[in-house]
């Protein structure tokens, strides 16, 4: 893009604007506010309570950065497209009618006794988890705006005029599932109606912006959505609220001239992950339509280069005014940590490099008022991270350009390799196991704690660990596990700990981000080039396989989800950062093979989420994703058998992907969607064996044995009972023991059942 000098006649001040905010709090207050609601330790009063403060301390804290347009309704005690449904009255028929109270918000996103909760799956190519609408035909779509009024009043009591943000019609729509093949789009006529009655009485309120977010615009449209969207904002302009169409995570692309057609007051563009379509969106845009330009990175947290968004921003201004142009981040803020206020703990090179929610929205303001000051800081710093010493190790980068062909290839086919396992391993028809971790109990993190500040030696605290993993493999036996595993009561979590390792990745302290619910993880930081320098799980691995004399599964976390689950160095190829940790897996592979661990599991659950938006952008992202799995896995002998697991997330387009990995055996999530998933392996003639979830660990609730027995009977339908896994749909860390060990007893009791009804 040809651009004028940016700092040689800047423009006056431009307006800013922020599109979603972190809800956990500084502290995760929310976090623990709603497990307190959980387990009867709060009050829904209590609760609401600390949800308030944490809305207006976040409004004020922007309103203090120089923010213009500041968000309302991004805040969500559970899951944003949750709060839509029950705003436009459309949540799932089958957990009743009437108002939503917590107790019924709570059901519908972590299950009841009577029903299973909402599916979950990856919001784009995020790690952040929504509840998937489910949309049938009785949905009754009476409006409640109580929830997105009372927040506009909140900030209003505080002097403070906000933007509220909604998930847009189609967006909501195209993210659903239609109820036993119910088509979504029929309901569109009802789904308008309730937008055009929210609108409205955004409007009695006073309200003047509201952000739409339309995301569902930077993928590729289903047929007859594009027809959707004009029924639909031929309806919604029409009301006196200005609408800024918000679109990130990827271009606009053949989705633009729809978008400028809709005729919204304003559309805001992803200028990070797609900074070209600046020139083409500006030239299409309709008289007097805002831009809103997401130049600071709103999914990452290196630091803007200054001199490139000013760029963008100065070409925007030049065509249409600064009256026209607004800054803000590509995305919501959700997906970074709060601040970086409290990281003492990082190298203070390092954290001169990284921006979290609070500095991003520094940079949004620097940025519009084009500060020359906040521009030469920023050169400084963009300059050392360029010339870090410490981002590049000459090793690492000879091992990758040595690799050849048969680096990611197992020595024989699936159909050969079976054979040898089977007799290796010796297990019964539908062999029982879990997908890795037992529950972390407050003990298990107490000494974990403990041990991390020196409260407890390395003796006291690997003698804990020794027993609680002992403890671990006796309930196993007791159930009747075919399969066990040592339960990872030393992994505080499947990324950081392997990170902890490797060379290459730095942590912080508090740079927690929410997954989904009151779950919340703490992305490791990937600076530089990743080497093992030692062994990450052999020594406890090898000590509970000691313990017994029934198959160890060896756990570890695949280079993808590593990559995905990482906030990642953004100056080389991700495909390059992604096999230098496969071949760091590969030494780990091979050493738990050499201590005689004959199934290894290597976790995928983030290989679909990396996947690009575009259709057009998927093979060259399938390619060599699937290959880091492959470089990882390929080394072992035959009678080693590889697993792998994957969940919440839709698979069913990329089967022959999941294919080549040429795992033994994939464990996935199918308890909440009934084994919906497994006529997609059928149709597509998937060979090697598979692990369907029987029941759901996102909850409390133990599921009986016909339950899962049920379950198992409808995998039969689809799959050869030598195919067949018996195994929950995620790991075990966050539930407890009681309700682990009753579930587990079920399990294994329907995989006997099955057995002896085959005379196995």
């Amino acid at each position: 893009m040809a651009v004028p000098n940016v700092l040689s006649s800047p423009p006056s001040t431009l307006k800013t604007a922020n599109l979603g905010f972190p809800r956990m709090g500084r502290e995760r207050e929310l976090k623990f506010a709603l497990e307190g609601y959980w387990n009867g330790k709060r009050t829904a009063d209590d609760l609401a309570a600390v949800a308030k403060r944490l809305r207006a301390s976040h409004w004020q804290l922007q309103q203090a950065a120089g923010i213009d347009f500041i968000p309302s309704n991004d805040f969500s005690l559970y899951d944003q497209v949750l709060d839509t449904l029950v705003l436009i009255g459309a949540t799932p028929e089958r957990f009743g009618a009437g108002p939503v109270t917590p107790d019924r918000y709570f059901a519908m996103a972590r299950n009841s006794h009577e029903q299973t909760a909402m599916e979950m799956t990856k919001w784009f190519d995020t790690n952040y988890h929504y509840l998937v609408p489910e949309w049938s035909a009785g949905l009754t779509f009476k409006v409640d705006t109580a929830k997105l009024l009372r927040e506009v009043g909140e900030a209003r009591e505080l002097g403070i005029e906000t933007r509220p943000v909604l998930i847009g019609p189609l967006t909501l729509l195209l993210l659903g599932k239609g109820v036993d093949g119910f088509d979504a789009l029929t309901l569109l006529p009802r789904v308008i109606a309730a937008y055009v009655d929210v609108l409205a009485q955004l409007h009695v309120a006073r309200v003047e912006w509201v952000q739409i977010d339309e995301p569902i615009l930077a993928t590729d449209l289903p047929e007859g959505a594009a027809e959707a969207f004009r029924t639909a904002y031929a309806a919604l302009t029409k009301s006196p609220v200005k609408l800024m169409l918000t679109t990130y995570f990827d271009a606009l692309g053949s989705n633009l001239p729809l978008a400028v057609e809709l005729g919204t007051a304003g559309i805001h563009i992803d200028a990070v992950r797609a900074p070209e379509q600046v020139d083409t969106v500006v030239a299409a845009l309709k008289p007097a339509q805002m831009l809103s330009v997401g130049c600071v990175e709103g999914r990452n947290i290196w630091l803007t280069n200054f001199a490139h968004a000013s760029s963008l921003l100065s070409a925007a201004v030049a065509a249409l005014g600064e009256d026209r142009v607004i800054v803000a981040p590509s995305s919501s803020l959700l997906h970074v940590p709060h601040d970086l206020h409290s990281e003492t703990e990082l190298p203070s090179r390092l954290r001169g490099w990284l921006r979290f929610a609070e500095e991003k929205l520094d940079e949004v303001v620097a940025l519009a008022r084009f500060d020359t000051v906040a521009a030469a800081r920023n050169a400084l710093a963009i300059a050392d991270r360029a010339a870090a010493e410490t981002t590049v190790n000459p090793v690492v980068r000879a091992q990758l350009a040595a690799l050849e062909s048969k680096d990611f290839a197992r020595a024989a086919v699936y159909a050969e390799r079976t054979a040898v396992q089977r007799a290796e391993l010796g297990l019964p028809l539908f062999p029982t196991t879990t997908i890795g971790s037992f529950p972390q109990t407050a003990e298990v993190r107490k000494h974990r704690a403990a041990h991390k500040h020196g409260h407890e030696t390395t003796e006291q605290y690997e003698e804990f660990l020794r027993v609680s993993i002992e403890d671990c493999i006796r309930q196993q036996e007791a159930i009747g596990l075919d399969v066990l595993v040592h339960g990872e009561f030393e992994r505080n979590d499947m990324v950081e700990y392997f990170a902890a390792f490797l060379d290459g990745f730095a942590f912080t302290e508090y740079g927690w981000v929410q997954s989904y619910g009151s779950r919340c993880v703490k992305p490791p930081v990937i600076f530089g080039d990743v080497a093992r320098p030692n062994p990450m799980t052999v020594k406890w691995t090898e000590y509970a396989r000691s313990l017994t004399s029934r198959p160890m599964k060896g756990m570890l976390t695949g280079p993808i989800t590593i990559l995905q689950w990482s906030f990642v160095r953004n100056d080389i190829p991700r495909q390059q950062t992604a096999w230098q940790i496969a071949l760091a897996l590969r030494d780990e592979v091979r050493d738990l093979e050499a201590a005689g661990i004959r199934i290894i599991q290597v976790d995928e659950p983030a290989l679909r989420e990396g996947l690009p938006l575009r259709r057009a952008d998927w093979d060259g992202y399938l390619d060599w994703a699937v290959d880091a799995f492959k470089l990882a896995t390929s080394s072992v002998g035959n009678e080693t058998q590889i697993h792998t697991h994957m969940c919440y997330c839709e698979f069913d387009d990329i089967l022959p992907s999941i294919a080549a990995l040429d795992a033994d055996v994939i464990s996935m999530e199918t308890a909440r969607s009934q084994m919906e998933l497994l006529e997609a392996f059928r149709a597509h003639g998937y060979p090697n064996e598979i692990g369907p979830g029987v029941y759901d660990i996102h909850s409390p609730r133990v599921p009986d044995t016909v339950e899962m027995k049920k379950l198992l009977d409808l995998a039969l339908q689809v799959l050869k009972p030598e195919q067949i896994w018996v195994n929950p749909d995620c790991g075990l860390k966050t539930r407890a023991w009681p309700e682990t060990l009753a579930a587990l007893t079920n399990m294994c009791a329907a995989a006997v059942e099955l057995r002896a009804s085959m005379g196995a």
